[in-house]
């Protein structure tokens, strides 16, 4: 069982490509793939996440440029 103020968690198990965390008393699916490779059932791990500003803004501006395309009207 994970601590409640903790961020770690722990790998229950396997499901195909799927990994099943535990957290906080509860479970989720995560994709394995974005696991260490050597992750296994029972490891703790602990998850630290960033936003990645620089891909956001270009996903922004490309999605906006998009609808640009899109919404355009025809003379």
């Amino acid at each position: 069982m994970c601590d409640e103020n903790s961020k770690y968690c722990i790998v229950d198990r396997f499901e195909e490509e799927w990994a099943v965390i535990e957290y906080k008393n509860k479970t989720f699916n995560f994709p394995k793939v974005l696991l260490p490779l050597n992750v296994k059932e029972g490891d703790v791990i602990k998850f630290e996440v960033m936003v990645d500003e620089e891909e956001t803004k270009r996903k922004k501006e490309r999605i906006e440029k998009l609808a640009d395309e899109l919404f355009t009207e025809e003379e």
